[in-house]
Formats: structure tokens, C-alpha cells, sequence
């Protein structure tokens, strides 16, 4: 192994135990560098000695081989934060990504139902097992907020029905405590009452949401019990569990919720990412000002 291949180890380390990044994450973060490196050789410098005329030449050749602008940003990222780590380090004197300057970008407006939209699909008048545990799982989404990573992590342990709230693991490792609603209490303590003592047998499972063969329900499982609801109940639009998180936190802000505590339930690292929901309340109260003021045009 290199001197540059053990640089890049440490650091992914760091990643992992330090910083709690997911597996996903440093593989990208790792492509990255192996790219940087490769570079470096060619220019005949490193990792060590590099200077940010270096760095300024491998982001622009990223820019005109046409990466997406989102693809130069995450290297921009794993750039500013492999060099800050080889000054913590000792590995070098300077940190020489300092000046460089991230590409802006568009961020798209997350897609949300509207309140009407998930009062129609939290109906139903049929009370099988399977629609009760659909019913459960889309319950929880939406009064939680949980990712759908999160949501399949579920355990019994990590359920306090009867003060109506729900433990979860989120990105980085971050435990938080999220209130779950009376309706979603109810929804769950009924799929436990019924359906889920007789998928799981006698097999012991402590995760909450099963499919049909006493296993975990899977991301693809959640995605398909979305999509059925959705025809069931003739929705025009598809779908997603993000759509229900989205969904959880601008109910939340139109509901005169703090930014803060959206955040937290969110379980959002930086105030800045859940700031996107506060523009989607401000674009709602510009169209029903519209609508409704009679000087508005």
C-alpha cells in the first residue's frame, strides 16, 4: 500500500468512526480522491505536496468533461474535507482547498401532498390484515417524518405507544425521539394486536414492519404498498415515502410549527437544509393571497 492509499484510509476511517458517514457516502468520497490522485500522478505532485492551482485544474477538468453540477459540489466537499483532516493530521502546513468555490445550485422544491391528499389516503373502509399494516406504515410516515430507512429499521423496543412516541436511529448514528399522533398509535397497536403476532410465529424478529413471510419489509416493499395505495384510492400523482417526510415537516411550518423543532424531528445535522420547507409555506401563502385578496392583481 502507498503512502497515498494509507492517507486515503485514514481518512475514510475518520469518516466511518469519527464522523458516522454512511457506506454510500465515503464510496463516493473515496472515487473521489482515487480521481484526485490519479491527476495529481499525472502532474507529477500528491496528496502532501499539492498546491490549489492543482485542485483549481481538477475541478475545472470535472466542469468540461460535463459532471453534473451537484457531482462537482459532493468533490468539492470531499476536497475541503480530505485536506482539512491531513492538517489535523500533520500531514501538511495548509489546507489548499480553501479557495475554492463551490458551483451554486438549483435546489428543486421538495414535492409535497397536500393535506387533503393524505386525509383521502389515510381512509379506508376495508379492514384486512394486510391494509391494516399498510395503514400502519403509512400512518407512521406521516406523523413521524421518518426516512424510509429509518421506518424499516423500526424496532418493538424503539415504540412508546403509550406516551405516543417513536426512537430511531437516523444518518450519522444520531438517535432521536419523534411524537407520533393518536391516530398513528392506534394504527400500529392494531397491526400488533393482529397481523404481526401471526407473521412473526414463533420465529423471534424485533423489527416492526413485516411482509407476508414474517421478514423485514423492505424499501421496495414500503414503495410498493405506496404505489397500490395510490391506485386505490385513484390518486393522478405517484407517490414516495419521501413525499410523506416532505409532506410531515410543510404541514408542520404552515401549522405555525418552530423551524428548530422541524428540524429536530427531521433530524437534520444543519438548520439550513429544513429552511427548503419555509419556502414552500412562503410560495403557498403567496398563492392563496393571491387567490383571496381582493387587491392582489
Amino acid at each position: 500500500m502507498t503512502s497515498e492509499d494509507q492517507l486515503m484510509k485514514q481518512y475514510l476511517i475518520y469518516l466511518r468512526v469519527e464522523r458516522g458517514l454512511s457506506e454510500n457516502t465515503r464510496l463516493a468520497y473515496e472515487r473521489d480522491l482515487r480521481q484526485l490522485l490519479i491527476f495529481l500522478t499525472q502532474r507529477g505532485t500528491d496528496f502532501v505536496a499539492c498546491v490549489p492551482n492543482d485542485l483549481f485544474l481538477f475541478l475545472l477538468k470535472w466542469k468540461e468533461k460535463g459532471k453534473a453540477p451537484r457531482s462537482i459540489a459532493r468533490c468539492n466537499a470531499t476536497l475541503r474535507g480530505f485536506f482539512e483532516f491531513l492538517l489535523d493530521e500533520g500531514k501538511r502546513d495548509d489546507n489548499p482547498s480553501t479557495y475554492l468555490v463551490a458551483p451554486k445550485l438549483n435546489q428543486p422544491l421538495p414535492k409535497v401532498l397536500s393535506e387533503a391528499t393524505i386525509d383521502k389516503l389515510l381512509q379506508t373502509g376495508v379492514e384486512s390484515d394486510l391494509v391494516l399494516r399498510d395503514l400502519a406504515v403509512l400512518e407512521v410516515l406521516y406523523s413521524s417524518g421518518l426516512r424510509v430507512s429509518e421506518l424499516i429499521g423500526l424496532r418493538l423496543v424503539d415504540l412508546s405507544l403509550d406516551v405516543g412516541y417513536v426512537r430511531c436511529s437516523g444518518k450519522g448514528s444520531k438517535e432521536r425521539i419523534i411524537p407520533l399522533g393518536e391516530p398513528a398509535v392506534r394504527a400500529v397497536e392494531g397491526y400488533l394486536k393482529g397481523l404481526r403476532m401471526r407473521l412473526c410465529g414463533k420465529q423471534k424478529c424485533d423489527i416492526l414492519f413485516l411482509n407476508v413471510h414474517g421478514r423485514p419489509l423492505t424499501r421496495q416493499g414500503i414503495v410498493y404498498i405506496l404505489k397500490k395505495w395510490g391506485q386505490t384510492h385513484n390518486l393522478k400523482q405517484s407517490i414516495s415515502p419521501h413525499m410523506f417526510r416532505h409532506s410531515f415537516a410543510t404541514h408542520l411550518l404552515d401549522h405555525g410549527a418552530d423551524l428548530r423543532s422541524v428540524q429536530e424531528m427531521l433530524g437534520h445535522a444543519d438548520i439550513a437544509t429544513t429552511q427548503i420547507y419555509t419556502h414552500l409555506t412562503r410560495k403557498r401563502l403567496v398563492e392563496v393571497f393571491r387567490k383571496a385578496h381582493p387587491r392582489a392583481d
